[in-house]
Formats: structure tokens, C-alpha cells, sequence
């Protein structure tokens, strides 16, 4: 009987590949696609749920149409409308959260196929990690709680009062404290929390849709960079912190203030681009929050510190699934113990970011053999211009994971993939990690959902600025 334990010849590792010597990128490219053709199929799969993910919100909007058909034709026969098999099927294929999961069963179906099940069984058991998507569902659920997003409203609220306490107020305190506090409490828990009081205080009150996109990008932008001023916090600077050896200071001197000025930046541009509307805003009576729309007791200090506890907990532990699993158990324990306190803890949007993210990761593991010889091929302007464009079609965390994979790389270098793959890191979905627990929580806003290309358009601006800010600074 075979061991299922016993590594397989694929995937190759990126050392094992015999490259021609002094051989171009494109010679390299198609010298690795001799030696494992297989890379053509991997990369084409992949290719294809990025394709698919561009026309989610059309697979929606036909669910809609066949939904609404099918209401007609049950009133016209006078039966009680019931969901639709089709519309339902097209509604699945439209939701962003899936598609990666989708295509990896096609993955899975195609190793099999090619090589034979133990090969695709020991893919998953071996070469692939799902720290970084199991940790994001536990910190977006706990960051997600009433405690927690009411101490950081209070918190927040104390600044915005500094502006009268409008919704342009809000709206720059959210877009500029959240981000940066990334780098404290992580960028995934940093988007949720920004994420759900721009819902509550911003989105909640009807924006134009071309605002709603501007702040959409300003976030994402805004969350990938924001969590540069540590080593610890953003998805892409922790995959080279430790081989590289950067700790929080060389962060902060070489990252760090570079982000506080791009956000700072972009958001009083955006403010003097929409300030009439910003201010327009405030006539509009906000919707009452459902979970505070019965009157709740006062959340006790004590309780607040120990959900913070928590929090600090997970975000030291982040790499070792069984201490944050396990602190997680005993956290969602100590929410059913103080449930007078407790808003209802939905798991749904945190599990779907989890498997959209473990979708992506089990997809961008097989991406190294073209990845790596590009990245490696580069100097350091058209380097970072590259990194951030990969990252808009793969995760950065992948793209600087696979750059400690290079060979001899300078430590100019080194900033520039870095540095590239954190300002492109807002441009699509796919592109940072906290990004689909943003969307998630925020796409009820978008009619059919968020458009790839209105995403594109709102983040291109803070995106040029952060790239002028750590190419120009």
C-alpha cells in the first residue's frame, strides 16, 4: 500500500527544474513546460477561475432574470412561488466566495486524471497551507463581535467628533485610522472592523455608486499598504520577514511612513474630489442598526478587555493553527457565557472569506514554475511594476512567498517586489487576502454585487499614489 505520506514527483520544486543556462525568460517558460506539461493545465485552470470571477456579478444578474421568470409563470398558474433550480445553480456560480473552490475540484479532477489520486491527495496534505486562510476566518468572526466593533466605534467616534461627527467625518476617520491600525491588530481584523462601520456609517446612507467605488478602492488600497509598518501584520511582508530578516523597525523605516502618507494622501483627495456629496450626506437619516435596534445593556469594561485579550492572542499566535483553534473554542465559549452582552454571531461571511481563500491558495501553489522566473528576470522599477500587476491576478502573499524563492536577490530588489506586491494589493478581489472580507460584508451595497472593473477604477488613484510614494520616497 502506498504511503500517502511520501512526497510525489508533482509539483516540482522550483530547484529541480534543469533551466537552460543563460536562457531567456520565455526559454526558461517553455523549457518547464517540456519537463512537467502539466504546468500548462494548472496554470490554464487557474486562469479560468480568474476569468470567472470577472463575470460573477453577470451569473447574478442572469439568476434574477430566470428567478423572476419563473415568479410569473407560477402566479400565472396560480401555485405558490417557490425558488427556482436554475436560477439558484446560476446564483451559486455567480458568488466570488465559491469560484476558486469550483475550480479546485476541476484541479483536483484534472491531477487525478493526469497523474493519479495519491498525487492529488498528497498535493493537498503537503504542499499546501491553510494557516493563512483558517486564521482569517477566526480573526474576521472575533473581530466581528459587539464588543470589539463597539469599542473601536468608540474609539473612532472620538475622532470623527473632532470633525462635528458627520459622514464626511466618519468616512475620512474610518478610511484613515482602520488601515493603519492593521498593522497592530492585523489587516484581515483591520478590514472587517473598517469594513462594517463604513456599512453602518457611511454606506448605510445611499451614496452615488461612483463614490460607493472610490471608497471601496480607498479601503482595499488603503488596508494592503496600512499594515506595512510591522512585520507581523500584512499577508505579503510576512511570508519574507523572517527568511529576509526584517523585523518592525526596518518596516517602519522603509514601509511604514511611506503608507501613512499614501493613505493620508488619497483620502483628502478623494474628499476634495466628493466633498459636495460627502457633506450632502449628512441630511440623510441614517437606518437603524438591526442588532442595536432593541434597546442592550452597556457592554461592561471587563468584557471588552477580555475579547481584546483574545484578539492579542490570536494575532501573536498566527502561525500556529492549534493555539489559535484552540483559543478560538474557548472564545466562542466565553460569547455564549455573556450572550446579554453578545450580538448574533454569524459564521457564514467568515467561513466563505476562509474557503475563497483556500480556493486561491490551493490554485497559486501550482504558479511558482512561471511566477519565480519572472520576478527573477527583473530590476527593480520594472520588478515592482510587475509584482503589483501578478498581484491584481494571484494573492501578494504568494507573489513575495515565491520572491524568497529567487536567487541572489538584492536587497533593492527585495523592497521593490515588496513594495509592489502591497500597492497592487487593492486593485482586484483576489489580490490581498483581506480583501473578500471586505466584499463580503459590504457587497449588499452593489446591487448585483461588486463589479471587477468599477473595483479596478475606484483603487487606480490611491494605487498610483502609494507606487509614486514607494518609488519616489
Amino acid at each position: 500500500m502506498t504511503d500517502p505520506l511520501v512526497p510525489l514527483a508533482y509539483p516540482v520544486p522550483l530547484t529541480a527544474y534543469a533551466d537552460p543556462v543563460g536562457g531567456s525568460v520565455l526559454q526558461v517558460l517553455m523549457s518547464r513546460l517540456e519537463q512537467v506539461p502539466f504546468n500548462a493545465i494548472a496554470t490554464g485552470i487557474f486562469l479560468l477561475a480568474v476569468m470567472h470571477t470577472f463575470v460573477c456579478t453577470r451569473f447574478r444578474h442572469m439568476a434574477h432574470q430566470v428567478q423572476h421568470h419563473w415568479d410569473e409563470q407560477s402566479d400565472q398558474r396560480g401555485v405558490p412561488r417557490t425558488p427556482s433550480f436554475k436560477a439558484e445553480m446560476l446564483h451559486f456560480l455567480g458568488e466570488v466566495e465559491v469560484v476558486f473552490g469550483i475550480w479546485a475540484v476541476v484541479l483536483m479532477g484534472a491531477l487525478t486524471a493526469w497523474f493519479d489520486w495519491h498525487t492529488a491527495q498528497s498535493y493537498l496534505s503537503l504542499s499546501v497551507t491553510y494557516t493563512e486562510p483558517v486564521f482569517v476566518v477566526v480573526i474576521m468572526a472575533m473581530a466581528a463581535t459587539r464588543p470589539v466593533i463597539g469599542f473601536a466605534e468608540a474609539s473612532m467616534r472620538r475622532i470623527a467628533n473632532l470633525g462635528g461627527g458627520t459622514p464626511a467625518a466618519w468616512w475620512l476617520t474610518i478610511l484613515t485610522v482602520g488601515p493603519i491600525l492593521g498593522s497592530l491588530i492585523t489587516e484581515p481584523a483591520a478590514m472587517t472592523i473598517s469594513a462594517l462601520l463604513l456599512g453602518r456609517q457611511f454606506y448605510d446612507l445611499g451614496p452615488s455608486t461612483r463614490l460607493k467605488y472610490a471608497t471601496l478602492g480607498l479601503l482595499f488600497v488603503h488596508v494592503s499598504i496600512g499594515g506595512t509598518l510591522t512585520h507581523f501584520a500584512a499577508p505579503p511582508v510576512l511570508m519574507v520577514a523572517r527568511p529576509w530578516e526584517w523585523d518592525t523597525v526596518f518596516m517602519a523605516g522603509h514601509f511604514g511612513w511611506k503608507a501613512v502618507i499614501s493613505v493620508v494622501v488619497g483620502n483628502l483627495l478623494y474628499f476634495a474630489i466628493f466633498r459636495k456629496e460627502l457633506r450632502a450626506l449628512s441630511a440623510v437619516a441614517p437606518v437603524p442598526d438591526e442588532d442595536l435596534a432593541a434597546p442592550a445593556p452597556a457592554i461592561p469594561g471587563w468584557i471588552v478587555g477580555v475579547h481584546v485579550a483574545f484578539l492579542a492572542f490570536v494575532v501573536t499566535q498566527s502561525h500556529y493553527p492549534v493555539l489559535f483553534i484552540g483559543a478560538f473554542m474557548f472564545f466562542l465559549g466565553f460569547v455564549k457565557a455573556t450572550e446579554p452582552y453578545q450580538s448574533a454571531m454569524d459564521l457564514k461571511s467568515p467561513l466563505l472569506v476562509g474557503f475563497f481563500l483556500a480556493g486561491l491558495v490551493t490554485h497559486g501553489a501550482l504558479q511558482g514554475w512561471w511566477i519565480a522566473p519572472v520576478l527573477g528576470s527583473l530590476t527593480e522599477v520594472p520588478l515592482f511594476g510587475s509584482a503589483a500587476v501578478l498581484t491584481a491576478f494571484n494573492d501578494n502573499a504568494l507573489i513575495t512567498y515565491l520572491a524568497t524563492l529567487v536567487p541572489d536577490m538584492g536587497d533593492a530588489l527585495k523592497y521593490a517586489v515588496v513594495a509592489g506586491a502591497v500597492t497592487g494589493g487593492g486593485l482586484t478581489v483576489i489580490a490581498n487576502a483581506p480583501n473578500p472580507a471586505g466584499q463580503a460584508l459590504l457587497s449588499k451595497y452593489f446591487g448585483d454585487g461588486v463589479s471587477p472593473l468599477g473595483l479596478v477604477l475606484g483603487a487606480l488613484v490611491p494605487t498610483l499614489i502609494a507606487a509614486a510614494a514607494f518609488l519616489g520616497m
